[in-house]
């Protein structure tokens, strides 16, 4: 009965999800559809979670199995932070999410890790299935991401502020989720910077309109 209504499967964070670094920071931003199979599971799940203070990973793949690393990984931080006394670094998060995800190839999770801290300031960091860690001015991640490739290529540009990198990634999450079926609901973002966390949401209806042939 379960698979005629199209629920076969585990809850999947099939998504549009993006990182970008800016001159002072990170915008991490991401939609908030959640399916089961064929059905939408959830509208509103976030997908960005924070792992530290100062670091935040976006989630695709498995819903369950996303958690899990990044509550080990936030776990883990915690006992780094106690023992040396300083925030952790993105780098040392992103290679935390490396491991896990190497280690133990049989999860799905894609991770992107991104945040602020005083050493590299803003940087951003992907780790697809498989565990490989690549550090980038910005990465696209999830169902969505395959529709705004050449969005990228041709929008992105170094040195972007603060309010052009909102744009950009505000962009790009509306393309992203007027094209894949698996991608949906409101636009959430989140700034890190030296000043903070600054979370801010966008619902569906205030997305400008996208026209789709």
């Amino acid at each position: 009965m379960a698979e005629e209504h199209g629920r076969e499967g585990e809850h999947m964070t099939g998504t549009s999800i993006i990182a970008v670094a800016f001159d002072g920071g990170v915008v991490l931003g991401a939609d908030s559809r959640t399916t089961t199979g064929s059905l939408i599971a959830n509208r509103v799940t976030n997908k960005i979670q924070p792992v530290a203070d100062n670091i935040f990973c976006c989630r695709s793949g498995s819903s369950a199995d996303t958690e899990t690393i990044a509550d080990y990984v936030t776990y883990i931080l915690k006992i780094h932070c106690s023992e040396t006394g300083d925030a952790p670094t993105v780098h040392t998060a992103s290679t935390l999410f490396r491991q896990l995800c190497y280690q133990n190839k049989q999860l799905l999770a894609n991770i992107i890790c991104a945040g602020w801290d005083e050493i590299d300031g803003g940087s951003v960091y992907t780790v697809p299935l498989g565990g490989t860690l690549v550090k980038a001015p910005y990465a696209i991640g999830g169902s969505g991401s395959t529709y705004i490739f050449g969005y990228c290529d041709a929008h992105y540009k170094p040195g972007m502020t603060r309010e052009e990198t909102l744009d950009f990634v505000t962009k790009a999450l509306t393309f992203m989720m007027a094209r894949d079926g698996s991608s949906g609901g409101l636009i959430r973002t989140v700034v890190v910077d030296k000043d903070g966390v600054h979370r801010s949401m966008i619902p569906g209806d205030k997305l400008f309109r996208v026209w789709v042939g």
